[in-house]
């Protein structure tokens, strides 16, 4: 899959943009602040319908505007597609997908695959459970589509009981009648998490083997966040009394995490900032070949300012493995112009660069 050509009006601070892009990589060169992540932000919105930086959409329209556009044509199964994005100050966003309104922002999630590396993967080790379980719900949505409904069913449901808990509901029927549910999902979500996090654990070895050097022995694998081994529904009953006195639910799948270690030990504590840096960008190659193997696509690749933090012969290995043929359609941004022309020179001529000032783009 390749998007073509995409037009932006008013996003964030990109007044206008209209670029044809090249079939293989794209480079954005300029200084931090200027607006090469906004491009890309604006590419990984309209597969997502929301901006990876956090945004909400009223923030993602131009200071002094009213409205964001953005109008995107892609290659999609030999299929020429076209996307069109668009919200108001005040109003709903809408999603177009051939002039055709969703219904459901949901339903497209997972039809036009990407897969995004960021300076803020780092959260990914450094941070909470939340974000790893995120970034895992976000993979397996694009692959399962069954998965992305139980999960906002689960997360309804386990809204609700919060509120209950909060509220010293004591009625055990109101309890049950949500659990019932959740724990229905939560099968669900747990068996697709613990198979597909096995499947991306060994690419995930693969290729950090081969950033590496392979003098580096790395995990990665799931964990329930309780021991306990009884059914989901068994659990919430013991815990009802001490979820009641804390105020929220201490059992099912929204308390798993992935464990990350290096050597054996925890990442977050022991890794160096380059070891951390070849981590998260290992997981984001190994998200891509999971979702090229589901999806029966290539994803687009979005590498934002990857480079830091790393020493030559890594860079040397990520730039190889993601210029090869088994890798798409690639949008790399970085205020460096060295690591641009030699990605460049490994594509053999097929790319396009552009320098961006101020949220203006221009073509180099």
């Amino acid at each position: 899959m390749n998007i073509n050509h995409i037009r932006i009006c008013n996003f964030k601070n990109i007044a206008e943009a209209d670029l044809d892009f090249s079939p293989k990589v794209n480079c954005f060169l300029g200084n931090n602040g200027m607006g090469k992540s906004n491009l890309l932000d604006a590419i990984y919105y309209m597969s997502f319908c929301k901006s990876f930086s956090g945004m909400t959409d009223s923030m993602l329209i131009r200071r002094g505007e009213d409205f964001s556009m953005i109008d995107a044509r892609y290659d999609r199964r030999g299929i020429e597609e076209e996307l069109q994005f668009g919200i108001t100050r005040g109003h709903r966003k809408s999603l177009k997908r051939g002039g055709k309104a969703y219904q459901r922002l949901s339903q497209h999630i997972g039809a036009f695959p990407l897969v995004l590396s960021s300076p803020h993967d780092i959260d990914l080790i450094r941070g909470s459970g939340e974000e790893r379980r995120r970034w895992l719900d976000m993979i397996i949505s694009q692959a399962d589509a069954v998965y992305l409904d139980e999960l906002i069913r689960y997360n309804r449901c386990l809204e609700q009981r919060n509120k209950l808990l909060r509220e010293r509901v004591a009625d055990p029927s109101l309890y049950i009648a949500l659990e019932i549910q959740m724990d229905r999902a939560a099968q669900y979500i747990t068996s697709c998490r613990e198979r597909y996090v096995a499947e991306i654990a060994e690419i995930f070895n693969r290729y950090y083997s081969d950033i590496s050097g392979g003098g580096e022995s790395v995990t990665l694998t799931y964990c329930r966040g309780s021991e306990d081994d009884a059914p989901l529904m068994e659990q919430f009953e013991r815990a009802r009394h001490r979820d009641e006195v804390i105020g929220h639910t201490t059992v099912g799948p929204h308390r798993d995490d992935i464990e990350m270690l290096i050597d054996g030990m925890p990442m977050r504590r022991v890794a160096s900032q380059g070891q951390c840096k070849t981590y998260v960008i290992t997981l984001r190659l190994a998200q891509y070949e999971f979702l090229r193997g589901v999806s029966g696509m290539m994803p687009l690749l979005l590498l934002d300012d990857i480079f830091d933090k790393l020493d030559s012969s890594r860079v040397e290995k990520i730039m190889e493995i993601v210029t090869r043929d088994d890798f798409g359609q690639i949008f790399v941004t970085d205020t460096n112009r060295q690591h641009l022309d030699e990605i460049m020179r490994r594509t053999r001529g097929d790319y396009k660069m552009w320098l961006v000032e101020n949220g203006v783009l221009t073509s180099i």
